[in-house]
């Protein structure tokens, strides 16, 4: 059975904090859910608990970090990277802070909580912020390789993390660099960009455009920004066609990142899979991508379209 991405994170930050005393973790009253419990567990005196108070959580990371340590600061995406957006912005990345926002529940998977609490927005929010640092693991490999390789850099990073399980679609051995793609499945005809939980839906459609005598290249995104710009501009050039695939906005996410690239260029036609501009709604994660259009067929389909078949 596929283990939640969030459990993931949880015994990625105990094996961070077995080989680096300067990590620290902070989180808003969240952590049975974050899964920071587990490291609270192992290492109390490093594990801080700030209660619904996350602009202060994010202050004091900042400060933190101006000191030496290494704060992973953990809530849900709508808190860390809505309710807490100015601090983050002007006390972490304006000074430069080696604070990492690793925040759980992104996206419309976060289900029954409903719209209040569904971050459709986070990535955009985030990635418009100078010198911030922006990954969407797409499975619980994925999600330890990226908390390792945050901890890495000198700087602000935000690690979105999903709540639900999802099936393993990286493999372990594969290199994990940030700023760089990485090809799941080789293709000739339209490429499919995906993220998250859509990696599954995305590799799903390439499976049903075959029976169409399409040929579909996946490729995981998880390096929003830096975004691999090399592959999306050769991209460009030798695909017929380009859809991303995002459990988010349309406007400024992935879709927009890439569509910011090639804006001008004449090359490959393009496509968004994701949420329109609208919000999010309470119900199963299943029954929700249905109703916003993010299962494989709305992947195939937006291929389809833009192929002419």
């Amino acid at each position: 059975m596929s283990k939640a991405l969030r459990a993931a994170y949880g015994e990625a930050l105990i094996e961070l904090g077995q080989n680096n005393e300067r990590v620290v973790v902070l989180d808003a009253d969240l952590a049975h859910a974050t899964m920071t419990s587990m490291f609270a567990e192992k290492y109390p005196d490093r594990f801080y608990n700030f209660g619904i108070a996350e602009a202060n959580m994010v202050c004091a990371a900042a400060g933190m970090a101006h000191s030496g340590l290494v704060p992973f600061v953990s809530t849900f995406s709508i808190f860390g990277a809505g309710r807490a957006y100015e601090m983050v912005r002007n006390s972490v990345a304006y000074t430069h802070a080696n604070v990492k926002l690793a925040c759980t529940h992104g996206g419309l998977s976060v289900g029954e909580d409903g719209g209040s609490h569904e971050a459709i927005e986070d990535i955009a929010l985030m990635r418009e912020i100078p010198g911030m640092t922006v990954l969407v693991p797409g499975d619980c490999i994925e999600v330890r390789k990226a908390v390792m390789a945050a901890a890495e850099i000198d700087g602000p990073v935000y690690i979105r993390v999903s709540r639900q399980p999802s099936p393993d679609v990286t493999s372990p051995d594969a290199k994990f660099e940030i700023g760089k793609a990485s090809v799941l499945r080789s293709g000739k005809d339209v490429c499919i960009m995906a993220i998250g939980l859509m990696l599954p839906h995305a590799l799903a459609a390439a499976e049903l455009l075959e029976k169409n005598g399409v040929s579909a290249e996946v490729v995981n995104m998880c390096s929003i920004k830096p975004i691999d710009r090399e592959y999306v501009m050769a991209a460009n050039r030798s695909f017929k066609a380009i859809v991303t695939a995002e459990e988010h906005s349309v406007l400024g996410g992935l879709g927009g990142a890439v569509a910011e690239l090639i804006a001008g260029t004449c090359g490959a036609k393009f496509g968004r899979v994701g949420v329109q501009d609208r919000f999010g709604r309470s119900g199963t994660p299943e029954a929700l991508f249905e109703a916003y259009g993010l299962t494989a067929e709305n992947i195939a389909e937006k291929c389809r379209e833009l192929l002419g078949i």
